[in-house]
């Protein structure tokens, strides 16, 4: 495994796996998004976590959200397009399209990625994040993960983008968590719910070896 100013990357043990994107939110690149990380490595995966708050990590929500409107939105999309290429380069497969698993603001520049990209993006997996540009002519399929009670969602857009993938004819499936909020999957963070947590982990697992 390696940590630098610009990324986190783990390999199977094993060798190299298949090749996986980590999009962390807007709380940074942190020691909770990297043990994610070696964990989804474990399962078989060669993973990367780009830095995309450059070197910045909060536990303020206020804070965070004030960062995240300062940065430049073209510079977050082609760092995310880079990394899908640098991943895909360092996975079992150079010709293989990768996965990625985003959160919240990561979840969105996942889904904008799968559509920019869409020859390098096979899966998609969704916590709590939506998008609202068309899905025509992306190729992925989609397990979308949201909280039953989320302030930073808005229900009618993630209901009209579950609708807009599904009319695209791409595999989507979606899954609600009850007495959840924004954050339940994340350890570190306010809100965590263990037992939703676990369950949406069995469910990205299973999707991911599909």
């Amino acid at each position: 495994m390696a940590v630098n100013d610009a990324a986190y990357f783990v390999s199977p043990r094993s060798g190299p796996g298949h090749p996986l994107l980590l999009l962390h939110s807007w709380w940074g690149l942190d020691s909770g998004v990297r043990q994610m990380a070696d964990r989804i490595s474990d399962e078989g995966h060669t993973v990367l976590v780009p830095d995309l708050l450059s070197g910045e990590t909060f536990d303020d929500a206020e804070a965070a959200e004030a960062h995240l409107k300062s940065l430049d939105v073209d510079r977050l999309a082609s760092l995310t397009q880079a990394s899908v290429h640098l991943v895909r380069e360092k996975g079992i497969d150079r010709d293989a399209p990768v996965s990625i698993v985003g959160l919240s603001m990561g979840a969105s520049l996942g889904l904008w990625a799968s559509i920019r990209i869409p020859e390098a993006v096979s899966r998609v997996v969704s916590f709590y994040g939506t998008q609202t540009i068309d899905f025509a002519g992306a190729r992925s399929a989609y397990q979308l993960h949201f909280a039953d009670h989320d302030e930073l969602v808005d229900p009618d857009e993630a209901a009209f983008m579950e609708a807009t993938i599904g009319l695209t004819g791409l595999e989507v499936e979606s899954h609600s968590y009850p007495g959840t909020s924004h954050w339940f999957f994340e350890p570190e963070r306010p809100n965590y719910d263990p037992d939703a947590a676990e369950r949406a982990w069995e469910r990205m697992v299973r999707f991911l070896r599909r």
